[in-house]
């Protein structure tokens, strides 16, 4: 199985055809030094695109594949846009910071920049072909709408693989964006059916054409997100620390393809914080080997994904699906928001900010919660996270709860505030000592040595602390090669 870590041309004459390909298209790539600091890096670039539409297939909008995009997505913040929840909403001391994933381009999702890091190091290697090549991109939706973006700006066939009973929304937007309708493969399930979609990826590898982006267990998903989204939210900490004492206690992300949880690497490093991997009770596959299905979109489960370095996460948390369903009605419907304003006080521009949180934002935003209330956190510490997408991908979600629940009123608003907001409880929390991290390392065995053919070499590798931080290594090779290419 490849995994991505090319650092050579590996087929001249394929990387011949790309460099001409992305030449004649008039495409320059971005190094992931330019979005790892691109106030530093890309001011004047940006200023040079600021026409440009951040909804369109534009090659300028390579250049904003980070997290310093403003509100309009088409300037540059001088720091990552995130919201701070404070005490009057989730009645703990310590400030949940959370980092705002929909000021992406294209797809109003941070999965863009997962996916840009797992093409384009083929791209720079040849073992990706632009002119013959499919770039197959599994997923539980954010990540191959991602890939169908990167995929088109580039001049490359993208397919969508992800399951059938994701969000409409989803389908609606890879529907605009797909060469054809038969580059979107529906398989069966929902969040919980990964390894469906694995089965449906095995098919179409028979296809030599046909190559798997799978997100993963490509290590060029974990690569970007600790070189770029480790210091974005860096930067958001020291913003919102100023001079004062605030302490980062813990970085918290949903599982999913464990991408995300690379940042976690980034902030232990430097900041000292814990990392904690957020699941869904009802499939709490980390928290106690089991199994289920579930409704927060964008983290699925039932296995553990090759690229989570497990040997360096500290926490478990388990969030319901009811409780993320639930909240996305209350910060999302009028009377929802008018409860809030009653009960907290906050303005129409902070209630206005919690639509930008998804299903899986608000399961991010739980798990902190239960994380500073676990661990007893002051009004000086502080528990980083991050909102994937927002709730404009949810609006058929939010119908179907509420023709499940029954309309919102001002007494289901007051019960659902009470019970999963202020009434979240540290249940459900697994703090990892070395056999408890061992044990979820060893689960991971029975899909990618078993089911999926890793060498138990390769994969027992993956130990070692050191193998993930020479991982590293990596970003100044490929930020090389991209010069070269570019050239």
């Amino acid at each position: 199985m490849s995994t991505g870590l090319e650092r050579e041309i590996t087929n001249q004459a394929a990387y011949d055809r790309n460099r001409q390909h992305l030449a004649d298209a008039g495409v320059v790539l971005p190094k992931l030094a330019d979005l790892a600091d691109p106030v530093e890096r890309l001011s004047d670039k940006t200023a040079s695109i600021a026409g440009s539409d951040p909804d369109s297939p534009d090659a300028a909008n390579l250049f904003r594949v980070h997290w310093h995009n403003d509100e309009s997505r088409q300037g540059l913040a001088a720091v990552p846009e995130h919201i701070v929840l404070g005490s009057e909403l989730t009645g703990v001391e310590a400030k949940i910071i959370v980092a705002l994933g929909n000021r992406f381009p294209m797809i109003r999702a941070h999965k863009v920049l997962a996916a840009y890091g797992c093409l384009v190091p083929r791209l720079l290697s040849g073992s990706f072909d632009a002119t013959r090549h499919r770039a197959v991109w599994p997923s539980t939706g954010n990540y191959c709408r991602g890939g169908v973006a990167i995929s088109r700006i580039l001049g490359c066939h993208g397919v969508a693989v992800l399951p059938e009973g994701m969000s409409r929304e989803r389908f609606a937007w890879l529907e605009n964006w797909v060469a054809d309708p038969s580059d979107i493969v529906r398989t069966p399930g929902t969040e919980s059916n990964v390894k469906e979609i694995y089965d449906a990826c095995h098919t179409l590898a028979q296809d030599p054409a046909n190559v798997i982006l799978n997100q993963f267990a490509e290590f060029g998903n974990y690569i970007a997100h600790r070189a770029v989204t480790g210091p974005a939210l860096a930067r958001v900490f020291n913003a919102v620390r100023g001079s004062g004492t605030l302490t980062a206690r813990a970085f918290v992300s949903a599982s999913g393809s464990a991408g995300t949880l690379a940042a976690g690497d980034h902030l232990k490093e430097t900041l000292g914080t814990d990392i904690c991997v957020v699941e869904a009770l009802e499939c709490p596959t980390l928290l106690y080997n089991g199994y289920g299905e579930h409704n927060i979109q964008g983290i699925g489960d039932k296995h553990v994904p090759f690229i989570h370095n497990v040997l360096n996460t500290d926490f478990v948390i388990g969030v319901s699906d009811r409780a993320t369903d639930h909240l996305n009605m209350l910060f999302n419907t009028t009377v929802g928001r008018d409860y809030l304003h009653g009960r907290t006080g906050m303005g129409q521009a902070r209630l206005a900010s919690l639509g930008d949180l998804g299903l899986s934002s608000i399961a991010n935003t739980l798990g902190a919660i239960k994380y500073a209330k676990y661990a007893g956190l002051g009004r000086d510490d502080a528990v980083l996270t991050v909102a994937t997408d927002g709730a404009e991908m949810y609006g058929t979600e939010l119908d179907s709860a509420q023709r499940a629940t029954g309309p919102m009123d001002a007494l289901a608003a007051a019960e659902i505030f009470g019970r999963y907001m202020l009434g979240t409880a540290t249940d459900h929390i697994l703090e990892l000592d070395r056999p408890g991290r061992e044990r979820v390392f060893n689960l991971g065995y029975y899909t990618w040595v078993e089911q999926q053919g890793v060498s138990l070499a390769d994969f027992d590798a993956r130990r070692d602390q050191a193998f993930w931080d020479g991982l590293m290594d990596l970003v100044p090779v490929w930020d090389g090669m991209i010069d070269t290419f570019n050239a």
